[in-house]
């Protein structure tokens, strides 16, 4: 069982966080788009990836900032700048690469980008925005690209078996040498 909270409303510190991101000071009820890279960034995995990470988070690793699902997919908030470093250092482990093609692909929301937040309230459960882990302070922790980048080879491990050996040629020849005669 996973020790993720699940705190699915927005405390009244956690709406003015989410506030001080957007143009103008008011964050309404309804879901909203906000910009990325001064507040916050947005690492988005698909929903079940996304849900391992999260659980490699709580249950192995420091805890996560707020997250919430939308569309498929789950919004891991981190701090600005993972958005531009995390790409280099998930390159850096072959992310994507044959030997880990079966995991999937990391978008990096950072400066310039915008996301879609779930209302205060929870969000829509019915397809819609809604929150996983809601802002419960005005300068909540986020994670950056290290803990991010952990979490994912984390997740990928329980998910497919990644070797950094090639794989074995079918048509060799082996000969068992363990018995000698």
């Amino acid at each position: 069982m996973s020790s993720t909270p699940n705190v699915t409303r927005v405390t009244p510190d956690g709406a003015a966080w989410l506030a001080s991101a957007g143009p103008y000071p008011l964050y309404t009820p309804a879901p909203a788009v906000l910009p990325c890279g001064t507040v916050f960034d947005v690492v988005s995995a698909p929903v079940v990836f996304g849900r391992r990470m999260l659980d490699r988070l709580w249950d192995e690793g420091p805890g996560s900032g707020p997250v919430a699902m939308s569309r498929g997919r789950m919004l891991l908030f981190c701090a600005p700048g993972t958005a531009h470093r995390l790409p280099s250092l998930l390159a850096w482990e072959e992310w994507g690469s044959h030997r880990a093609a079966a995991v999937p692909p990391l978008l990096c929301h950072g400066t310039g980008d915008a996301v879609t937040v779930p209302a205060p309230d929870g969000g829509d459960s019915c397809g819609g925005p809604r929150w996983v882990v809601a802002p419960d302070a005005r300068r909540p922790w986020l994670p950056g690209p290290e803990v991010l980048l952990w979490a994912a080879v984390r997740a990928a491990r329980t998910t497919v078996r990644i070797s950094i050996f090639p794989p074995a040629d079918e048509d060799a020849k082996v000969y068992d040498v363990s018995r000698r005669r």
